[in-house]
């Protein structure tokens, strides 16, 4: 507790009364969405007492304070891994931060593998629900601050942020997918054998993040939009590596933008 309140302290010596109302989560090949940004001020996670440091390709480790369509949005140009060496707790601290410094919505995105036969490499899936099978965030001592030892998870992606997001896509001309993504601990990617019991416990997509924000958020009652970006299709015999994951998440990378943008414009 001590550390997220000194660390939001300090980005508040910087931003001053700047709260922002969205907070953004970039994952891997997606983060030119911070060129949308009318940046206020950027700081680097080194910079930022307690914060990790992102270790990963494609994950730049700044924290970019702005607006976009004149609304304050404060978004992570790269993310945390468990597979880091990072603890959960350490994983999702910015969440935690975010949310001392005021934001009432998180969005949260990532590349992802498709598990679904009908998906293909490109496409947006919206999140609708998540299997976990990461070590849970909250295991530990429960900051009553924040929630409840037993937080609930119904509707950890917000439905109604999901159906404006639908509208906007439609007037846009943007194809969703939509389905439920399978948190892993990574780094190595999934074996078919994987690929397969992922489809049969009802994932639609895979990866080695979100899962942990997203519970943590929900436990501090902020509204969650999720999106993955399917980079590979793992139940294809095509062999993909981190270079085609950040390649097709950068062409994917623009759909997302307007998506997110349209959402920062509408949500009240």
């Amino acid at each position: 507790m001590e550390n997220i309140l000194e660390a939001a302290d300090y980005l508040r010596g910087i931003i001053g009364d700047f709260a922002p109302e969205f907070g953004i989560i970039l994952g891997t090949g997606l983060g030119d969405f911070a060129d949308n940004i009318d940046k206020r001020c950027t700081i680097e996670y080194k910079d930022i007492p307690h914060f990790p440091v992102s270790t990963v390709e494609g994950h730049k480790g700044c924290l970019i304070f702005g607006t976009i369509a004149g609304r304050r949005v404060v978004a992570m140009q790269g993310r945390f891994h468990y597979y880091e060496g990072y603890t959960m707790q350490q994983v999702t601290f910015p969440v935690r931060v975010m949310a001392q410094l005021g934001i009432a919505y998180l969005f949260v995105s990532n590349a992802s593998g498709g598990v679904n036969t009908s998906f293909r490499v490109g496409d947006l899936m919206v999140i609708t629900d998540h299997v976990n099978l990461l070590p849970n965030p909250l295991i530990g001592p429960n900051m009553a601050k924040f929630g409840p030892r037993f937080p609930d998870m119904h509707n950890c992606y917000d439905k109604s942020i999901i159906a404006l997001a639908t509208s906007i896509a439609e007037q846009h001309n943007i194809k969703l997918q939509y389905g439920v993504y399978v948190g892993t601990t990574g780094p190595s990617f999934e074996t078919q054998a994987e690929y397969r019991y992922f489809k049969a416990i009802g994932g639609d997509a895979v990866g080695m993040s979100t899962v942990p924000e997203v519970i943590v958020a929900r436990h501090m009652s902020v509204p969650v939009f999720g999106m993955s970006v399917i980079t590979n299709c793992g139940l294809s015999d095509e062999i993909g590596d981190h270079e085609d994951v950040q390649r097709q998440g950068k062409k994917a990378g623009q759909r997302m933008a307007t998506l997110f943008i349209e959402l920062i414009k509408q949500l009240e």
